[in-house]
């Protein structure tokens, strides 16, 4: 009779605690892109705090490709630290400002030492020129184009945010 409470103890503990487990408790970082301003996860890039990653977006008036550099904070915010790019035009900086690095390297311009900090991001996926492309990983291994993933001209609002396992499989995962 006492192995037959304590398994239906165990039994009872399981169906109560797993669901509160599966709905609200974090078990992974991502870069999360949801749809417009909704809580609608479009999809999700797991990541750890520290990590970067990059957006890639062909310029829409001069047609070369624009990079912009990004690492998670510990407190789950975006850091841009870098962007790069070939060509000045609307848009583009023409100088540093105090803190930081203007350079010409590769035949590319690079502005460093950003420092801009965002709790989040909006971002609309290219419309007229849809070349968007994310990059993460070791020497930026992976990569993906935003069409696998997102419509021309759709926009997000990205956030780093800790999923519950329910997130995660609601949204679709980002890999290469």
């Amino acid at each position: 009779m006492k192995k037959k409470v304590t398994v239906l103890l165990l039994i009872v503990s399981f169906l109560v605690l797993f669901p509160l487990f599966y709905f609200y408790v974090p078990v992974q970082k991502a870069v999360v892109f949801y749809h417009e301003h909704t809580s609608k996860i479009s999809a999700y890039l797991p990541i750890k705090s520290g990590e970067s990653f990059q957006i890639i977006f062909t310029h829409s008036i001069h047609l070369s490709d624009v990079i912009e550099k990004y690492r998670i904070t510990k407190d789950n915010k975006i850091e841009q630290y870098e962007i790069v790019f070939e060509e000045f035009g609307i848009g583009m900086p023409s100088n540093a400002e105090e803190g930081q690095k203007f350079v010409y390297e590769d035949r590319k311009y690079h502005v460093k030492n950003l420092n801009n900090i965002f709790p989040y991001m909006n971002i609309r996926n290219g419309k007229t020129v849809s070349k968007h492309r994310l990059v993460w990983g070791d020497n930026d291994q992976h990569k993906v184009w935003f069409n696998e993933y997102f419509l021309p001209g759709d926009w997000f609002t990205v956030k780093v945010e800790d999923l519950t396992l329910w997130q995660l499989m609601k949204g679709v995962k980002i890999h290469d």
